[in-house]
């Protein structure tokens, strides 16, 4: 029985929280043994925002050890597995502190702050020979598998174009901080430029443009041209300033050679060549589930995690900060660092 301490009860906190509470109820071998955050005697009573549903608005904890101190945690439970739901600028410490404790880790997106924190992450997970992965739960998530599938086998022929998006209304709190969250470009964007990382690996430059609109925030609003030795068109674009209740969205649209895939709406069509259009049959669990039941798996069997390796998550983070560099110089091409990380 694997026991997890839950590390942070905000927005995301809370989406990890019920999947566990589903994998438990369904009997898998965890067990949420304590939950821990600063805030804790606040949270516990108190709503959490964030741009999908969690199962509750304010949650009975009253079966699980709570924790205002993360020390306290770590010294009186018996954990195998830290989950930090934390905000961005503290990944990198934590994460290493609970690998050489020996804790097996699953952050949350994105790695870190920077690409060199990201990597001291991944040299002590290395050292430690403990299980570090980093939840960019796009590459779980059913719609996205689908279009992996098709990319990996070449059903379609070879891919020629696509499109990558998302958006909702601001956020609040410490995510308008860009020197905390980074903004919007690390934030929300990374979610598609690590998803075009992990399609296609990594493209040889980008081209950004990028607008703050918050004081204070970051880039609020990016759009990025990914270039590949082979000439396919790739775009991503994300906007965290959409105005009155639009909600939240996210989508694709990739052409191949014999067939065009769009998800849009929550619902993934296959458009191809010779054939009527399509909706595939694909699992009806979120990522989240998806990723930490696979973290799981990996843990329980003593494998090591291939679907996101930690290197990948930096990578992919390197790709971002090219981005940054390219709209801060008006759009210039800027070429992407291949020195440690080349392909996920």
């Amino acid at each position: 029985m694997l026991k997890v301490g839950l590390l942070g009860f905000g927005f995301m906190g809370r989406m990890h929280f019920d999947n566990y509470v589903r994998l438990m109820e369904e009997g898998a071998g965890v067990q949420l043994q304590a939950i821990c955050d600063v805030r804790m005697d606040e949270l516990k009573n108190a709503k959490a925002s964030g741009n999908m549903a969690t199962e509750k608005e304010v949650y009975d904890l009253s079966d699980y050890r709570l924790y205002s101190r993360l020390e306290d945690m770590l010294e009186q439970e018996q954990l195998d597995i830290v989950d930090v739901c934390l905000q961005t600028y503290l990944h990198a410490d934590l994460t290493c502190m609970l690998l050489e404790k020996g804790y097996h880790v699953l952050c949350e997106k994105p790695v870190a702050g920077s690409s060199d924190e990201g990597w001291r992450m991944v040299q002590a997970a290395k050292r430690s020979g403990k299980q570090l992965m980093i939840g960019q739960c796009l590459r779980f998530w059913p719609e996205y598998e689908y279009l992996k599938a098709c990319v990996e086998d070449g059903r379609y022929g070879k891919a020629l174009a696509g499109q990558f998006y998302r958006g909702s209304e601001s956020p609040t709190g410490w995510f308008l901080d860009g020197d905390l969250s980074g903004g919007c470009i690390l934030d929300m964007h990374i979610h598609d430029a690590d998803m075009i990382h992990w399609l296609f690996g990594k493209p040889d430059a980008v081209t950004t443009q990028a607008l703050n609109v918050i004081p204070g925030s970051g880039y609020d609003i990016v759009s990025t041209h990914y270039s590949y030795p082979d000439g396919k068109v790739i775009h991503g674009h994300a906007d965290w300033t959409l105005q009155g209740e639009h909600g939240f969205f996210m989508g694709y649209r990739v052409n191949f050679e014999r067939a065009t895939l769009v998800f849009d709406q929550n619902v993934l069509t296959v458009y191809p060549a010779e054939a009527p259009r399509f909706q595939p049959d694909l699992s009806p669990d979120a990522g989240y589930y998806r990723e930490i039941k696979y973290f799981l798996d990996c843990v329980a069997n003593g494998e090591s995690t291939i679907v996101c390796t930690p290197d990948s998550a930096v990578g992919s983070l390197e790709i971002i900060e090219a981005e940054i560099r390219s709209a801060k110089e008006n759009g210039r091409a800027v070429a992407v660092a291949h020195n440690r990380y080349t392909k996920s």
